[in-house]
């Protein structure tokens, strides 16, 4: 066996910065596995290139739902990083926390030491953000964190509309409550390079002699002796392999990796368990349980003037923006395409939003083109429509006892009624919003759903055939139910896990902030004892 003091499965958000925070003390060894491989792809590196990753799969790991029982039974994607940095190596790059009342609630549930302000200085430590160090944000941590690009007419357009309708214009939506339309901040370097969490946390340590970095390593089982985890059998090169781990193993591989994971070792529901023929260490009903992600479904409108993003598609300026990125870390080439985020409420009675709007100056399927060899897609401005609490619960469950095989997973979208009526008052939203002054001289006829798209029942047809989620998979592993709070796996001796699974509830915002957020608490916990 190869001997640490602590094994972390799993090199995503949370498991980097858990390995660099333990490495800070030269005499602690800590092993970091990693089911993908290096982060490498001139891809990853080049921030306009999130949208090949992520419509390719690139550097994934292939997962699906089960055929979703209420929305027309089908297959849903469910894209996780497998690479190092994990999601953050392939993911959007926005910065986003959720809303403070999102931790001060998982607190009054039970998870102590987990408020708001129990955990900004958290966020606050990870960061590096272009302000300079606030009440806030953080000025002098290892994660880049830039502002988005505010120049495109588009984006100006659509604030203004913002105003006229009552709703503010936010110069940053971590300042405080969300609620309005602003740009989110990016994690990119002011180099221009996206700034994942292997190369904010692990890359300025790879060096460290006490830290062991393995690649292409999947993790099969926690080994046990007695009642406590003592170490982890893994799979390299086809070859099964065993580590030690003295002080505790943590595991960091996501909502859907780190609940499979335990329940391989023995450790969730003991009758699904059994029916696997795995030994039973700990009967946690609550493993794989509570699975939520953020329900969506797109809509699309026609341009009614060329938008810049489609014109900077054409191949010989797109190898211009690709030169520029290499040598100055400047260009398009070095940012997304986003015109605007916002965060509102269904109800006015709500205390903080419930639904949030991406909206971007293109399709995700817009190419590269140019005259003669291939016709550039129409330009068209798409709203991505998310509910941002979602009633619906899914779960995460094994379809075998290899541990090479992917796990079950059943979002259940759709499942609550609260999550269609939310989606039929954001597409009515979303439609006065595009009719409105001055935005509506920029953006004309709707697409999809289609103009005729208006009774209960078709709304209700067309969301049923779109929806998706947002890639921001949360709970299966919450506080409470398998762990406690201070990540402590409940009725198992030396294993923890940190990610976004152990939120309680998922946050109203996206999840890559958050997640290497409580890798930085983790990291705290662990080194407390």
């Amino acid at each position: 066996m190869n001997d640490y003091d602590y094994i972390v499965v799993g090199a995503g958000s949370a498991g980097s910065v858990i390995a660099n925070r333990l490495t800070e003390d030269p005499d602690v060894r800590v092993l970091l596995l990693e089911a993908g491989g290096p982060d490498r792809s001139v891809y990853m590196a080049m921030p306009l290139a999130y949208r090949l990753l992520r419509t390719k799969n690139l550097f994934d790991w292939g997962y699906h739902s089960a055929p979703e029982p209420c929305a027309d039974h089908r297959v849903i994607d469910a894209p996780r990083g497998r690479v190092l940095g994990g999601s953050s190596s392939v993911n959007g790059m926005m910065y986003s926390r959720g809303h403070p009342q999102d931790y001060d609630q998982w607190s009054r549930r039970g998870a102590r030491g987990w408020s708001f302000e129990e955990v900004l200085p958290y966020f606050k430590k990870s960061e590096r953000n272009w302000r300079g160090e606030t009440k806030r944000h953080g000025g002098s941590g290892l994660l880049s964190v830039s502002p988005a690009n505010r120049s495109d007419p588009l984006t100006a357009s659509m604030h203004e509309t913002a105003r006229r309708l009552g709703y503010p214009v936010l110069d940053d939506f971590e300042a405080g409550d969300s609620d309005g339309f602003s740009l989110p901040d990016l994690t990119i370097s002011n180099c221009g390079r996206r700034a994942s969490a292997a190369k904010a946390f692990l890359r300025p340590v790879r060096h460290r002699s006490n830290l062991k970095i393995q690649t292409r390593a999947q993790a099969a089982r926690i080994l046990f002796d007695k009642g406590r985890a003592v170490g982890v059998e893994y799979v390299l090169h086809g070859a099964r392999h065993t580590a030690s781990a003295q002080r505790e193993v943590v595991v960091s591989g996501g909502a859907f990796a780190s609940p499979h994971l335990l329940m391989l070792s023995g450790i969730g529901p003991a009758d699904h368990l059994r029916r696997h023929g795995i030994e039973v260490q700990a009967d946690l009903q609550g493993v794989g349980q509570n699975l939520q992600d953020h329900v969506v479904i797109p809509m699309l409108f026609k341009a009614k003037q060329p938008f810049a993003f489609g014109r900077n598609l054409r191949v010989d300026r797109i190898a211009w923006s690709a030169m520029l990125w290499q040598l100055l870390g400047k260009g398009p080439a070095g940012t997304v395409p986003l015109t605007s985020i916002a965060y509102y409420r269904s109800r006015p009675d709500l205390d903080r939003p419930d639904l949030e709007n991406i909206f971007l100056p293109t399709s995700m399927m817009a190419q590269v083109w140019f005259s003669g060899w291939r016709t550039p897609a129409p330009d068209l401005m798409t709203s991505l429509n998310l509910v941002l609490r979602p009633s619906s619960r899914g779960c995460v469950e094994l379809q075998s006892s290899d541990p090479l095989a992917h796990p079950r997973i059943q979002y259940n979208l759709l499942a609550e009624r609260d999550d269609m009526e939310r989606l039929k008052f954001t597409t009515a939203w979303t439609r006065d919003l595009m009719r409105a002054a001055p935005i509506c001289d920029f953006v004309g006829d709707e697409i999809s759903p289609g103009p005729d798209v208006t009774s209960d029942k078709a709304l209700e047809a067309y969301a049923r055939k779109m929806v998706m989620t947002a890639h921001h998979a949360t709970s299966t592993c919450a506080i409470g139910s398998v762990v406690n709070a201070e990540l402590q796996v409940n009725g198992v001796a030396g294993l923890r896990v940190a990610d976004a699974s152990v939120m309680p509830e998922i946050v109203g915002g996206h999840t890559n902030a958050p997640a290497i957020m409580i890798g930085e608490k983790a990291a705290d916990l662990l080194k407390s004892g």
